[in-house]
């Protein structure tokens, strides 16, 4: 791993001696009181300013202000003209701009590209408070207020945006957010690093557009640097990384197809997302050039993992851990999904296909220790209002994932596998769950802590590996339900998803089953499926639903998935063809897409195969399939051939549905205990009964 630069070694700015603010200012007023003429750096958000380390402007703010800058935020401004990015007044070295945790079209738009009405991170869940695009928007509201201060980009959207990529919502292919927005700079990935190092030049005279070989950056260039090797990957080579370059790689840089060739060439998209995933290594990646118009955009490499004591210091920084007092008694959601929760870890080697993790923090694990983590939940316990005893999650993007990593450094420097568990556990990856066992036990240990859930996505291939973690896990941390993905029950959509097959789900719920049994509790796993996934067919759907079925699942909430920006699986879906593989004009492996709202539609109602409002498609779709076997009212049918009424379609003499339509349904289990998880599987579930008073002749209830 290349050497990097301790974060909190630099000289600290003058301004450190106003020391900490009890929270960082969101007006004139408050600045006052700290005694400040001005703010160095202001942070532009999408996202309500919460000042806690699960979310990133906290993290940045809180950061920027340990190496002595003063920090403001604002918060969700009204972005319809510039006049509320003047509210703190100019910045004496650049605006920070995110759209916050989340990309703004994610955020804002279902995956029927549908409004959402609510938004968890604003006060009392409302909706519509940030602009679709909202880091391009605030950009220009900034130039517009402060022409000539600089603009640094970062957060998710501009991480995932930060090369031509496809946007679901336009259905094309968009320019790399840096181009859009006309910023100076953008940060992707776990960004502490180069936002430290970017303040410091920047507080030095340097300006933010010419800052070169800071990692996990992108900028824009005329032409590359004389002494710079050049790899060309504009056309399609079908044994991808055979292309060497005379030089290291520090010295040289790979060209991506242009964003105008992108545009119309699908195969050659699919082909430069294969290359791109391939330069995620911080160990080995080299530069990136991308051509936009008269202009190269040049992504340095990925950063350089924070080490245990450097993570440890930022989440030690001196956090409210409250939202600003500004938005009073208001319910934020988001806030209080993680407020008594910690976060153990960083990254994850999934590597799944559809999912964003890895484009934004990448694969290496970054670990907090066990003192730092443990003298968090003490915290909360002592600073945190409502505190009951039961810490909400200790995870991260992976519940166990905790200290595992590579057994040789310098396998894990020269690999370019995209994940360390597909098809199957890496067997250099250590999978030694002893480090979260005992961590659980100290936390429980903690005076004043009741319990201790585990919330965060379990990876079971992993926990197989590990049968005393699975029993720690259930004996001690799992009330009623635990949520597992599997995603899929076909070999199909799971090997485009870069998942394990379904047996090794039937090897975690044995070895579940078995703990919970020893320990003397009744529990359940809630499996999450997705629909609709690029490589999934009618018949995957199918089958899915007659597993389902067949093992007393009825889904109250299901996911059907939405394509963001920049993953593999988006590549998938936009292409047709699979960036797995080597990617050919002819040949090769295509993928087949479900692209259309009704296929999507059929897709998701296989999941929801129970609901009354639709056994109409599902009965259509089966006739069509030569699967008319499957209607019927037998326990072996899918779907009724009768229809009750006031449900979807015109058949249906007979009856009412046992809830309205439209309303959420409450799982019931088999021990008679109601429950309501988002995204809820329950296991032998009776919700949504329906009832014949009369039942018309010659049919009989479903």
């Amino acid at each position: 791993m290349p050497a990097a630069k301790d974060i909190f070694s630099y000289r600290p700015y003058w301004a450190h001696r106003f020391g900490p603010a009890p929270f960082l200012p969101m007006s004139r007023a408050e600045m006052d009181e700290l005694g400040w003429d001005s703010c160095d750096i202001i942070i532009v958000t999408g996202d309500a300013y919460i000042d806690h380390p699960s979310f990133g402007m906290a993290i940045i703010g809180r950061l920027w202000e340990a190496q002595g800058f003063r920090v403001g935020i604002i918060a969700q401004p009204a972005w319809q003209d510039a006049e509320a990015f003047k509210a703190l007044g100019k910045p004496n070295l650049f605006f920070g701009v995110t759209s916050g945790n989340m990309d703004s079209m994610v955020n804002r738009y279902t995956s029927d590209r549908r409004i959402r009405h609510n938004d968890s991170y604003t006060p009392n869940d409302e909706g519509g408070r940030r602009p679709d695009r909202a880091t391009i928007v605030y950009a220009q509201r900034c130039r517009e207020a402060y022409r000539d201060t600089p603009i640094v980009l970062g957060g998710i959207e501009a991480s995932l945006r930060r090369i031509a990529h496809y946007d679901y919502w336009s259905d094309k292919v968009r320019r790399s957010i840096l181009v859009d927005s006309k910023a100076d700079v953008l940060v992707y990935g776990n960004a502490e690093r180069a936002i430290v190092e970017i303040a410091h030049r920047a507080a030095k005279g340097e300006h933010p557009r010419a800052m070169t070989g800071i990692r996990g950056t992108a900028r824009l260039v005329d032409s590359v640097p004389d002494g710079m090797a050049v790899v060309d990957y504009t056309s399609i080579d079908d044994t991808l990384g055979a292309v060497k370059s005379p030089l290291p790689p520090d010295r040289t840089v790979v060209r991506l197809p242009d964003f105008d060739t992108l545009v119309t060439d699908k195969v050659l998209y699919a082909h430069a997302s294969r290359v791109l995933h391939q330069e995620a290594n911080p160990g080995n990646a080299r530069a990136l050039i991308q051509r936009h118009g008269d202009k190269l955009v040049w992504l340095e490499p990925p950063p350089v993992p924070l080490t245990t004591p450097e993570l440890d210091r930022v989440f030690d920084l001196p956090y409210a851990r409250n939202p600003h007092p500004s938005y009073g008694g208001a319910r934020i959601p988001a806030w209080e999904m993680i407020r008594f929760s910690v976060n153990i870890m960083r990254g994850c080697f999934g590597g799944c296909s559809f999912c964003s993790i890895t484009e934004h923090e990448g694969r290496i694990i970054q670990s907090r220790s066990e003192k730092s983590i443990l003298r968090e939940i003490e915290q909360i316990r002592d600073k945190t209002d409502g505190f009951t005893g039961a810490i909400s999650d200790m995870g991260g993007p992976t519940a166990n994932m905790y200290r595992l990593a590579c057994k040789d450094e310098e396998t894990q420097a020269v690999c370019r596998r995209p994940s360390c568990v597909y098809p199957d556990i890496c067997k250099n990856l250590n999978t030694d769950h002893g480090p979260l066992i005992q961590l659980y036990r100290k936390a429980r240990a903690i005076l004043g802590v009741k319990r201790i859930s585990i919330a965060s996505g379990l990876r079971y291939d992993l926990a197989v590996k590990s049968p005393a973690y699975v029993k720690e896990l259930v004996t001690h941390h799992v009330g009623g339900y635990l949520k597992i993905a599997p995603e899929h029950t076909e070999d199909g959509p799971l090997s485009k998803m870069m998942k394990p097959g379904i047996g090794t789900y039937d090897k975690f719920k044995a070895l579940f089953d078995r703990a919970a049994k020893e320990a003397g509790k009744e529990l359940y796993l809630i499996p999450y499926f997705i629909a609709a996934h690029p490589g999934t067919t009618d018949e995957d759907m199918l089958n899915l639903a007659l597993w389902l079925k067949r093992n007393g699942f009825r889904a109250d909430q299901v996911q059907t998935f939405l394509p963001s920006p920049m993953s593999l699986s988006t590549a998938m879906y936009h292409s047709e063809r699979n960036p797995l593989r080597p990617v050919r004009r002819t040949g090769g492996e295509g993928v087949f897409t479900a692209k259309g709202l009704k296929q999507r539609r059929l897709h998701k109602a296989f999941l929801r195969y129970h609901d009354a409002e639709n056994w109409p498609i599902l009965r259509d779709a089966l006739k069509t399939m030569g699967r008319d076997d499957l209607i019927g009212p037998g326990k072996r049918h899918l779907v009724p051939a009768w229809q009750p009424f006031g449900t979807g379609g015109t058949g249906g003499e007979g009856s009412r549905t046992g809830r309205k339509h439209g309303q959420q349904t409450f799982l019931t289990t088999h021990a008679g205990e109601g429950r309501r998880p988002e995204r809820a599987l329950a296991a032998g579930a009776k919700g949504n009964k329906f009832t014949k008073p009369k039942a018309a002749p010659g049919k009989r209830k479903p």
